[in-house]
């Protein structure tokens, strides 16, 4: 698997010391208000969930990256790129992913991680389109989202948790411009 440095953040491959730390951000409410339904996750469903970040790895060539700060050596969160199965309509598209601790917000993470993700999807994997898909109301992300250069798509539904979503997009055309 990729290991990436920025000049904050390493993401890497993921160690059996990260599942604490990761259930610890996916059982914060306020960091979850924004993923599917917006319920917690527990110690099991994230070790679930780091099982099928490491199996996409295998099977597409790309997945979920664990952050660490390199200051610390401490797991901030996750980013990455992911198929987003739950949402049939974009398959076959490619979603960039990224979920930070709360004490890390603010404080340009996100988008650092995020810029990086999506240089390794356009340029290292060779992917012609990336998208990310919202919460509409979620302007964190958002502003996330405007710093990669994505556009607005469209909108729709959640399939499953009727929430509406807002779909974002960046092509390869578009991200060398």
């Amino acid at each position: 698997m990729t290991e990436i440095r920025t000049p904050r953040l390493i993401l890497r491959q993921w160690s059996d010391d990260d599942l604490v730390p990761l259930s610890e951000i996916n059982a914060d409410p306020e960091v979850m208000r924004w993923i599917d339904d917006g319920s917690v996750r527990d110690l099991e469903r994230t070790a679930e969930d780091i099982e099928r970040y490491e199996e996409e790895w295998d099977e597409e060539g790309f997945g979920i990256f664990a952050v660490e700060l390199i200051a610390s050596g401490e797991l901030i969160g996750f980013a990455g790129l992911s198929v987003p199965e739950y949402l049939p309509e974009v398959v076959p598209d490619v979603e960039i992913d990224w979920r930070l601790g709360r004490p890390f917000w603010g404080q340009g993470y996100a988008s650092e991680a995020a810029h990086a993700v999506l240089e390794f999807a356009l340029q290292d994997r060779g992917l012609d389109k990336v998208v990310a898909i919202t919460h509409i109301s979620n302007q964190g992300a958002e502003n996330v989202i405007g710093k990669l250069g994505m556009t607005e798509e469209r909108e729709t539904n959640h399939p499953v948790h009727d929430v509406p979503l807002r779909i974002w997009a960046i092509d390869l055309t578009e991200y060398e411009a």
